[in-house]
């Protein structure tokens, strides 16, 4: 076992949730109910749908895995799948730069009763996986060398499933050693024409690592230095990276740094709605002949570059274009989840407004990515007029958090209509106390999309 195995797998498993600050409990707890919402929105989604078929008819004597809000047991690995693919779909959930820390918990709450852990374990467990995915992230920036995040979410998810299932450093360091060199996935998956597979990518990495772990639990051995061995994560990729210290372990905890959205879209979309709502509250978007954004590399590579941007034909691409959902927003003067059916993002009559949008990158903008997230609109009317503005930091950033009512307000909006709203609230509640439940089936009974209030599909 290298180093870097033996770091993770040794905080995995001596991290308890009395070291975890109130704060970071909280910041926790806020994740995960802002997660479930997007999961219970998201039940219908079409990668969830894949999933539950292909999982049904297979629960193992060991280990079996529940699927949110359907109370179906299946195996862990295809009941995580399900569960992340939820969580995942609406591109709805927390972020960090370099992907969704949250697409862990899919893999934590299928396993979350066969375990035998309390609702404190799981607590640790996740804030075990916020933690490690946030460090990873910040040594490797893995995507901006071509690869995907699905890689930190495996080493992630299954750091975070050993400590739920209570493994020793040595068996947890055999489940990562695993995951690690088997799960290296590109970042084509999120270039050009986006496809089912953009929102399901992470769903499988959390089904490779749940597998993973339950190999190691029965015995099966990894490679013995993944990162820094020969044709290892070091030689191949990365070069050779520290991890800043855990928290707990003379570092601080980077869990509540984890940052939340207030539109269903994808995060470098967040300032895009609100500056768009602000160029709407000045002029009418019938009179505007063109629309110049600068932004930040990133977000110019992920939502303003492909020409497939400025005419989305998928779910995928509409919910990653700039143009649409700028366009989109500055027409309807929102923006929701049924912006992102095929009837809204096809419209051809949005099509003329989505070409007056050009999008570049500013190298000021750039400069203080990420720690401030700005944009630079300049606008030019028919009649000559000139409207320029610079909005910043979206709500759910870390300079301007969204707030419990905020996460409240989206957990009902989302869970309502599917749950009815006495139980949603009832959930809400439960979910809100997380540490304290003493049942932990029970919490998970109260998103049953398929009781006499919830959904039409069982």
């Amino acid at each position: 076992m290298d180093n870097m195995t033996r770091l993770i797998a040794e905080y995995a498993s001596s991290l308890s949730f009395a070291e975890l600050p109130a704060e970071v409990v909280h910041g926790a707890k806020q994740r995960m109910v802002d997660s479930l919402a997007c999961a219970i929105a998201a039940y219908e989604c079409k990668p969830a749908e894949i999933g539950r078929r292909l999982a049904r008819g297979a629960v193992p004597e060991r280990y079996p895995g529940r699927i949110l809000g359907f109370r179906e047991r299946t195996t862990a690995e295809s009941a995580a799948f399900v569960n992340s693919a939820m969580i995942r779909n609406l591109d709805f959930n927390d972020q960090y730069p370099g992907g969704h820390p949250s697409d862990c918990l899919g893999a934590l709450l299928a396993l979350a009763e066969a375990s035998g852990a309390d609702s404190r374990r799981l607590l640790s467990g996740m804030v075990v996986a916020y933690e490690l995915f946030v460090r990873l992230n910040d040594a490797m920036d893995l995507r901006m060398k071509g690869w995907d995040q699905g890689f930190v979410i495996g080493i992630s998810a299954t750091a975070g499933l050993g400590h739920l299932l209570g493994l020793q450093p040595e068996l947890l360091g055999q489940a990562i050693a695993i995951v690690s060199v088997a799960n290296v996935p590109m970042r084509n998956t999120r270039a050009g024409e986006l496809s089912l597979w953009k929102g399901a990518a992470t769903a499988y990495a959390t089904r490779n690592a749940t597998f993973a772990t339950l190999l190691a639990t029965e015995g099966m051995t990894g490679a013995d230095r993944p990162f820094e061995g020969k044709h290892g994560l070091w030689d191949l990729i990365t070069g050779p990276f520290t991890l800043e210290p855990f928290g707990g372990r003379g570092g601080p905890f980077r869990t509540p740094q984890v940052q939340l959205k207030y539109w269903p879209v994808e995060y470098n979309a967040q300032l895009v709605v609100w500056a768009a709502l602000e160029l709407r509250s000045k002029v009418d978007w019938r009179e505007l002949t063109e629309v110049d954004i600068g932004t930040y590399k990133f977000a110019y590579s992920e939502i303003g570059s492909d020409p497939e941007k400025w005419d989305p034909k998928t779910r995928e691409t509409a919910d990653h274009s700039l143009p649409y959902i700028f366009a989109k927003t500055l027409v309807d003067g929102a923006i929701d989840l049924k912006a992102f059916e095929e009837p809204a993002y096809r419209d051809p009559a949005l099509r003329p407004l989505m070409a007056k949008i050009s999008v570049r990158i500013d190298d000021k903008v750039d400069a203080i990515y990420p720690k401030v997230v700005s944009m630079k609109v300049q606008a030019k009317t028919a009649d000559g007029r000139r409207i320029a503005f610079e909005p910043r930091d979206p709500l759910g950033h870390n300079n301007n958090p969204m707030q419990d009512k905020d996460i409240d307000a989206k957990f009902l909006a989302a869970a309502g209509p599917v749950l009815g709203g006495a139980r949603a609230k009832q959930a809400l509640e439960r979910w809100w106390d997380l540490e304290n439940i003493a049942d932990i089936s029970a919490a998970l009974d109260l998103l049953d999309v398929t009781a006499p209030s919830g959904g039409s599909k069982g």
